[in-house]
């Protein structure tokens, strides 16, 4: 089986890695082609998307937004091999989802959108949750491997079910990291230890991923990107565009600080820097 992967970024460079390490004859293609070229010898870097897609029994993607995901199957349409299985695995419109599954079925190929969570940390480690919308035969055929990137592997039903249930995971992460925040922000003026105080919380009931990972950046104030807050941003943004009248005030209010940050500079870092959101507003 051949494999192609269109994006190597933070997330993708050890998720293409995983498939490789497994056996697999895998090529990538990046934008920035010396994102590509990071991978070779064991993964062939293609210059164009033809290149790396027209031999592909299975094409990977995870790229930035919705926009470069149909820029991205623009030009695969043109050169993926009839009966080859598109898997996209940004997070982006549940409504494009929709409509690339339509097309790619138009031309004899099949199409799933498939988003994780985890961040690169998941990615790293190959224990992401991946969520999958498409047709379920197809999904049984590519599950073994997302089992070489994943740990928790879900079936979401319909096209675009995948996108949706990414979205719904985001609504919980913006009320957490948020909420993580503000809890050390309080704890900070309260002076309590706060080494001491994230103990507390990843020791009890209010332990979470988000608390045992981006609690300690917080504290260190280690901004260094596992998901950008560009990127957070945009799935937030994707929610209020999908809520169909739903009050989502958690997430309306966390859009906002990230708004805030986006605005000040820190695009570019990881999303636990919405600490800084607060520290300065204290200052």
């Amino acid at each position: 089986m051949k494999i192609a992967w269109i994006g190597t970024g933070v997330m993708g460079n050890p998720m293409a890695r995983h498939l490789q390490s497994a056996g697999y004859n895998v090529s990538a293609y990046n934008r920035t082609f010396e994102k590509a070229k990071e991978l070779e010898p064991l993964i062939k870097a293609c210059h164009t998307i033809e290149e790396c897609v027209n031999e592909a029994d299975v094409i990977f993607s995870i790229v930035g937004y919705p926009k470069d995901v149909k820029e991205v199957y623009d030009e695969v349409f043109k050169h993926a091999k009839k009966s080859a299985i598109l898997v996209d695995m940004t997070t982006s419109s549940p409504t494009l989802a929709k409509d690339l599954f339509i097309k790619a079925k138009s031309l004899g190929l099949h199409m799933i959108d498939a988003p994780v969570t985890g961040g690169d940390v998941g990615a790293i480690n190959a224990t992401l949750s991946i969520m999958a919308g498409g047709n379920h035969d197809v999904y049984q055929t590519i599950l073994p491997l997302l089992q070489l990137m994943g740990k928790t592997i879900t079936y979401m039903g319909e096209a675009g079910n995948g996108q949706h249930a990414k979205l719904a995971n985001q609504v919980v992460i913006a009320g957490n990291i948020a909420a993580i925040a503000e809890s050390l922000l309080y704890a900070k003026s309260k002076d309590l230890n706060l080494d001491s105080m994230l103990n507390v919380i990843t020791g009890g009931s209010a332990s979470s991923w988000q608390a045992q990972i981006n609690g300690r950046k917080m504290i260190n104030h280690d901004y260094a990107p596992g998901f950008f807050i560009k990127h957070f941003l945009k799935d937030l943004k994707l929610v209020m565009e999908e809520k169909q009248g739903l009050e989502l005030e958690v997430v309306e209010r966390v859009v906002r600080i990230f708004e805030t940050l986006n605005e000040k500079g820190y695009s570019e870092n990881g999303t636990q820097a919405i600490i800084e959101y607060y520290l300065q507003k204290m200052a």
